[in-house]
């Protein structure tokens, strides 16, 4: 069963931002077994989506690399504002 990557971020991220009109989420490159996302968010809304210490993105990418790894995938997420 393929899992659609951007729909299960953005659905983690969008409770999260102030600004949900202004969050993308990209998918790069997709190499072999390897996933390049990319999260773009508002500037105000990027502490928010990072949390202190890192501690919602690591939370997001956790996620993320759970589900790859069931496909025998690997992801990698990049977090950004505009």
């Amino acid at each position: 069963m393929a899992v659609n990557y951007e729909t299960l971020i953005k659905n983690l991220v969008n409770p999260l931002v102030i600004y949900p009109e202004d969050l993308m989420v990209k998918k790069f490159s997709e190499e072999d077994n390897l996933l390049t996302i990319q999260i773009i968010v508002n500037q105000d809304d990027l502490g928010r989506v990072i949390g202190k210490n890192g501690r919602i993105a690591n939370a997001i990418r956790t996620i993320a690399y759970a589900s790859a790894s069931r496909e025998g995938k690997k992801i990698t997420i990049n977090i950004d504002s505009f």
